[in-house]
């Protein structure tokens, strides 16, 4: 059997996803692909759905904390990062999906868009008015009696000391 001619084969984009859950919750590629194919078929039907062609190339997940790469189709783009937005589970763990960039190629994705390589690291720091040193917003979980509680480190340290100084 011939290879297509190149003007002919598909093309495709790359999706890089985040993803977060509890510190305890448990996230695998295969949960994952079946919780994209589900919400992309409810959100955009089977016809298009099929378009869109959904695949899960690389995943990477530890610690309530993961990345993974969808590849879709050129043409449905829009549709492949609308699909990602409405998963919000996992195998009945609850997960978050940010979708941080698009690109041509798996390299340049992962380059780019992703923290194993040097892209994006999610941390971003902000000035107080005061002119003071900066501070992280970096998410953290506490755990609280019935379970976690989302905050950020400046959330924490101001409660921290709030509470020493009472």
């Amino acid at each position: 059997m011939r290879h297509l001619p190149k003007h002919a084969r598909p093309r495709w984009r790359y999706l890089a996803a985040e993803l977060r859950t509890w510190p305890d919750g448990a996230v695998d590629r295969d949960g994952f692909q079946r919780a994209l194919w589900y919400a992309a078929q409810n959100l955009l039907g089977d016809p298009g759905s099929a378009d869109a062609d959904l695949s899960v190339v690389r995943f990477r997940f530890a610690d309530g904390v993961g990345e993974a790469v969808v590849r879709v189709r050129r043409e449905a783009t829009s549709a492949g990062r609308a699909a990602l937005a409405c998963v919000d589970a996992v195998g009945g763990t609850p997960v978050g999906v940010v979708v941080r960039g698009v690109s041509g190629t798996i390299r340049a994705c992962e380059e780019s868009y992703l923290h194993a390589d040097g892209g994006v690291t999610g941390e971003r720091e902000t000035l107080p008015p005061d002119g003071s040193s900066p501070r992280s917003r970096r998410p953290v979980d506490v755990e609280a009696d019935g379970g976690y509680v989302g905050a950020t480190e400046t959330e924490v340290s101001d409660l921290v000391s709030e509470s020493t100084t009472d």
